[in-house]
């Protein structure tokens, strides 16, 4: 059974090829600065507790970290929005392991700094059964260390390509989230964590279920 990586991986090197070798250069610049900040260590880590949030779902509810926790163990995946198609690939292979996670008492959610409007049509389209969460402006992601800025030559390229993040992260276009997933335990002390300032890498699905195990 392939990894998640590795079809991240494969996705990754075939789109290489269809990116003008001008904007790849900006993109790999953007994302060697990213990774030289440092920003990965400082994001929170294995032992800290999980700030509190409440945030609105797709369907219109709003989700306590608290009220999750009551029911046992949360997983919390953050991701950058359903513009970016790493994103998508990661959604839909949590949503394969879903069940699993479930199984093993566990609550999934995943947190993005788009409206709700564009989280419904991500879960419908790709038929997610767990919690699409709104972290508008990115406070949540702040808290536990993941928020950054794109570069200026970076949020220009995203607009070329259309991905209009001023839309969809309502008026919060240039702040996004590093990829992360937290498995928080009922006290709401993170147990397992994976931070990556490369979003073309996600937390393995089977590495996940072997921290709630």
């Amino acid at each position: 059974m392939t990894t998640l990586n590795a079809e991240l991986r494969t996705f990754y090197e075939a789109r290489q090829q269809q990116i003008p070798a001008d904007i790849r250069q900006i993109m790999q610049r953007a994302g060697q600065e990213l990774a030289d900040s440092g920003q990965a260590d400082r994001a929170l880590a294995v032992g800290a507790k999980a700030p509190r949030f409440s945030l609105p779902s797709a369907t219109g509810q709003t989700l306590a970290l608290d009220d999750l926790l009551t029911d046992g163990p949360v997983v919390l995946t953050f991701y950058r929005g359903a513009w970016c198609p790493y994103c998508n690939i990661a959604l839909r292979s949590l949503q394969q392991h879903h069940e699993a996670i479930s199984a093993r008492g566990a609550r999934l959610v995943a947190v993005s700094p788009q409206i709700p409007d564009e989280s419904l049509t991500l879960a419908e389209k790709h038929e997610l059964a767990f919690d699409i969460l709104s972290d508008i402006g990115s406070e949540t992601a702040k808290q536990y260390g993941l928020a950054f800025d794109l570069p200026d030559d970076l949020a220009t390229v995203y607009d070329k390509l259309g991905f209009d993040l001023q839309r969809v992260n309502d008026g919060h276009p240039r702040t996004l989230p590093l990829p992360a997933t937290y498995v928080i335990d009922r006290d709401g002390t993170i147990r397992w964590a994976f931070v990556n300032t490369d979003y073309t890498t996600r937390a393995e699905p089977a590495d996940i279920l072997d921290a709630l195990a």
